[in-house]
């Protein structure tokens, strides 16, 4: 807690992070204690890891005029993106950053001119992002996966479609609770599978499947100054098609979204990146005038990115 006697006044808080229990915290503690910090959050949590709750903590903790201090950049961000962000969403709040050992000061006129030069890095990554991921959709078409809504259902139908799709695959109740869930016939159920691309019947049970868990970089931004869809599509996005996936988002008002995406061949899992969850990400998009950037990385591979 704040003493009451500072309301008002803008404060110094630090942050100090090792990756291992091998490693020690006192060089960052020392210095972050000279540097007139009033109060530290303190972990051992590897720069991989997405969850980070001393890290949410000292976010929640600042206010409008304090400054965050950390030994280094790579104490705070996983990643160019990730730091980014976290950068942003610290001068939205009017919060500075600084880093005893970087050239980064947000609260100085040079501090903020590094960070814009490491902004403008992050947004070439990001339109090298949508130039593959706009391949990478060309691609899936070129091999007659065009994705998108199924022909012939409307928009009520299709979401019942992909509800009808995830408890299927989940295996936990029979086609004809499944029916009676979605409120639609047996026969019906099955139409909509087919649309999916399920396969149904006694190969679809015992159908071994594997899962790949995944992290997903998203933006979505409006196509002009004169439309405002992007919040709304967002939640469209994660409600009708990342939920879909056991979705993890790390950061409430964040880009990044962790998902597990069951799949039996190395060609389907590539199916659903592309076509239901980018694929259905730009149309949901496109509806609101607006467009997405996207980046998908396998946190279990790291070779492999889509």
């Amino acid at each position: 807690m704040r003493n009451p006697n500072q309301k008002g006044e803008t404060v110094k808080i630090g942050y100090a992070r090792v990756s291992t229990l091998e490693q020690h915290l006192d060089l960052q503690l020392d210095a972050l204690h000279q540097a007139g910090c009033e109060k530290i959050y303190q972990e051992q949590v590897s720069g991989a890891k997405t969850a980070r709750p001393e890290l949410e903590r000292a976010l929640e903790h600042l206010r409008a005029g304090d400054t965050l201090v950390v030994w280094k950049l790579d104490r705070l961000g996983r990643s160019l993106p990730h730091l980014i962000d976290v950068v942003t969403a610290l001068l939205d709040k009017g919060v500075g950053l600084k880093s005893l050992h970087d050239p980064i000061d947000t609260t100085t006129a040079q501090g903020r001119f590094i960070f814009n030069v490491f902004a403008s890095l992050a947004e070439f990554e990001r339109d090298l992002i949508r130039e593959r991921t706009q391949a990478g959709l060309q691609a899936a078409r070129a091999r007659g996966r065009t994705g998108g809504r199924p022909k012939g259902l409307s928009a009520e139908a299709e979401e019942k479609a992909m509800a009808a799709e995830t408890l299927y695959l989940e295996r936990r109740l029979s086609a004809n609770q499944i029916a009676r869930r979605l409120g639609i016939a047996k026969s019906t159920l099955y139409s909509y599978l087919r649309h999916r691309g399920v396969a149904i019947g006694a190969y679809a049970k015992k159908r071994q499947l594997k899962t790949m868990k995944v992290e997903l970089y998203l933006t979505v931004e409006n196509n002009s100054k004169f439309v405002r869809g992007k919040n709304k599509s967002r939640e469209d996005i994660e409600w009708d098609i990342l939920r879909r996936y056991q979705m993890e988002k790390p950061h409430k008002d964040g880009h990044r979204y962790i998902l597990t995406i069951p799949y039996e061949t190395d060609a389907e899992l590539d199916r659903i990146i592309y076509d239901e969850i980018l694929g259905e990400a730009h149309r949901i998009a496109d509806l609101r005038n607006g467009q997405i950037e996207a980046d998908v990385i396998s946190l279990e591979d790291p070779d492999r990115s889509w």
